[in-house]
């Protein structure tokens, strides 16, 4: 009987006041819908032969994975953090290094889907040998294993120095995980490395895109938005920027502040830099895209009209 009193010690939960309830229903819907829409999108892309052909559509469809995988894992984590579930420790770094290298693959696909707008707008004649399915997915694999670097050196450490503790008397997040300072060189050595190196691909695109779309020979609507995808890219940056503040914002707080304004302080970096960055980033991307939009309307609202009237032929270099 006592060992199943301490089992479920192990996994009670800290009583919410209803306000807090709410909260915590409203942003689950919330993920819910954003979940949907990029089911949606996803099922799009695969209905179409081009969609699944063309590097641009390849690297969007990579990024809804991205982002989607990003969302159900900030969920989970956050559900943890709410109820304050003791945790495994192994369990917890299992999700720890997932959550890093979803991360890292979503910021560092940034970069190829900038790379490939700068090709077909510097370089339209070579822009579908260079862009082939075969190099994509080259590219794409190459994004996954340099992903996974930062969080098999964390691995590496845990298991080599961090072992103690089987359990977690508080919640699963990388500020009460990751406590020895040899994570934190790691996280600020590889962090550095992966954003200075994308925030230069990107910005050297938009510029280059900006400087070929002021010559004679450019056809000046497909560069300027061409330009505007880029830009998008760069503000999907900056979001993931913020994303590491709100890390250092939530462990300042965690140390510092009763439970509660902790509470409080989750929702907010939750919703507002973590779901929506996530979900309407590659909203605008997809609606941008005439001929992607057209399908997606058409599937998001389960196929209402009574025939698809979308046209299916995409010039892949002049778009957006």
């Amino acid at each position: 009987m006592s060992a199943l009193n301490d089992s479920s010690s192990n996994i009670t939960q800290t009583v919410l006041p209803a306000h807090q309830d709410l909260k915590t229903f409203l942003t689950v819907s919330t993920c819910v819908i954003f979940l949907y829409v990029n089911g949606v999108m996803i099922f799009t892309l695969r209905k179409k032969t081009v969609f699944q052909e063309a590097s641009r559509y390849i690297l969007f469809g990579h990024m809804l994975w991205l982002d989607t995988l990003n969302l159900v894992m900030s969920v989970v984590l956050f559900v943890c953090a709410l109820c304050r579930l003791l945790v495994l420790k192994i369990v917890c770094l299992v999700l720890l290094v997932a959550a890093t290298a979803l991360y890292q693959a979503s910021t560092l696909n940034l970069a190829l889907m900038s790379l490939e707008r700068y090709v077909a707008i510097c370089f339209p004649l070579r822009h579908a040998q260079i862009t082939t399915y075969g190099r994509t997915q080259v590219a794409i694999s190459v994004v996954w294993m340099l992903s996974w670097i930062k969080s098999l050196s964390e691995v590496i450490v845990f298991f080599s120095f961090d072992t103690t503790n089987i359990a977690m008397n508080s919640f699963c997040s990388r500020t009460t995980f990751f406590r020895l300072q040899i994570y934190r060189k790691i996280d600020t050595a590889f962090t550095t490395i992966f954003f200075v190196s994308v925030c230069f691909v990107v910005i050297f695109t938009y510029a280059s895109i900006a400087s070929v779309a002021k010559s004679a020979s450019c056809h000046k609507t497909s560069a300027k938005k061409a330009n505007s995808t880029v830009l998008l890219h760069l503000i999907q940056l900056s979001f993931c920027a913020v994303s590491i503040l709100v890390e250092v914002v939530q462990e300042v707080v965690y140390v510092y502040a009763d439970y509660m304004t902790s509470l409080n302080v989750m929702y907010f970096c939750f919703v507002v830099f973590l779901i929506f960055p996530r979900c309407l980033s590659p909203l605008i991307y997809g609606l941008r895209d005439q001929a992607f939009s057209c399908l997606f309307k058409y599937y998001f609202t389960f196929g209402f009209k009574k025939t698809n009237s979308c046209n299916t032929e995409i010039h892949v270099v002049s778009g957006g």
